[in-house]
């Protein structure tokens, strides 16, 4: 009796683009590109122009050198107030998006892997709490500092900014998928508490996370406006996005220009953040992409 066979075949991995799909795609990140990039492009070249020709000539392309005169102008309007404007921005992102971090990181690491009740709908309020724009928060939280007595008070704008659900999702599925139960386990073994062993363990394995967390805490605060312009009314105190904005509004004070070279400065920081710390972002944005 004989038998046969059946040959197994080997499947080979499909293609699925194409090269009018590559080009289609290519071409629509190109346009993204140009789209984002074109205010920047603008922002560089009218603030290296002499001081007074930022508005006039062509704005996409350079017309004189006048960089460091127009800096020294910008420090030099109202008793060189826009460093302090910069000093207040980078201690309030400083402070907030390293507070912020921490506790991301806390809350994302115990809800990986800690079994408690009411883990998932804790998790899925942090969910809930991704989806809701944080300008709504705006008024609730200008009656309740000016209820505590915090109107004026830096706390008003530090506060608010270490809460991150965004961070605790990204923390908390950074977490279950790096940081193996069997490695907590050992440490558990061998006597270490559990703060010690997510200081030394957890915080090392979950880096890139933390450095995007880091990294998104720090613009969003930055970009905040709404929030300190109300809470904040003493100009000493105030951020460099709210003190630009006060100067755009005062074109008689405060010369035009000066609001295009400050925006330019005030755009170096974030640059610098992004530019130093990318290896470790680019590794953070990917998690949760492969189960």
């Amino acid at each position: 009796m004989s038998t046969t066979t059946t040959p197994r075949t080997r499947h080979t991995p499909r293609r699925d683009s194409s090269p009018a799909s590559r080009a289609t795609v290519t071409t629509l990140l190109a346009l993204s590109a140009v789209y984002f990039l074109f205010p920047l492009w603008w922002l560089l070249v009218s603030a290296t122009k002499p001081f007074g020709r930022q508005f006039s000539g062509n704005g996409l392309w350079f017309d004189g050198f006048g960089l460091f005169g127009n800096i020294a102008r910008l420090g030099e309007q109202d008793g060189g107030i826009f460093w302090r404007w910069m000093l207040n921005s980078l201690l309030y992102c400083g402070a907030g998006a390293l507070l912020g971090t921490l506790f991301s990181a806390l809350a994302g690491y115990a809800l990986a892997k800690f079994d408690f009740p009411g883990r998932g709908a804790l998790f899925g309020l942090v969910l809930a709490a991704v989806l809701v724009p944080k300008v709504l928060f705006t008024l609730p939280l200008y009656l309740m500092f000016s209820g505590v007595h915090l109107i004026d008070n830096p706390l008003a704008v530090l506060l608010p900014s270490v809460v991150s659900p965004f961070g605790v999702y990204l923390a908390r599925v950074f977490a279950a998928q790096t940081i193996p139960d069997e490695v907590l386990e050992a440490g558990r073994i061998d006597g270490a508490g559990e703060l010690r062993i997510f200081r030394s363990l957890g915080v090392r394995m979950m880096l890139p996370a933390l450095v995007t967390i880091f990294l998104f805490q720090f613009v969003e605060i930055w970009n905040n406006y709404l929030l300190p312009a109300m809470v904040l009314g003493d100009d000493r105190l105030q951020p460099v996005t709210v003190g630009l904005v006060g100067w755009n509004a005062s074109h008689v004070a405060v010369p035009p220009p000066l609001v295009v070279i400050g925006s330019l400065v005030s755009v170096l920081p974030l640059l610098i953040a992004f530019l130093a710390l990318q290896r470790f972002w680019r590794a953070g944005m990917t998690a949760g992409a492969v189960k």
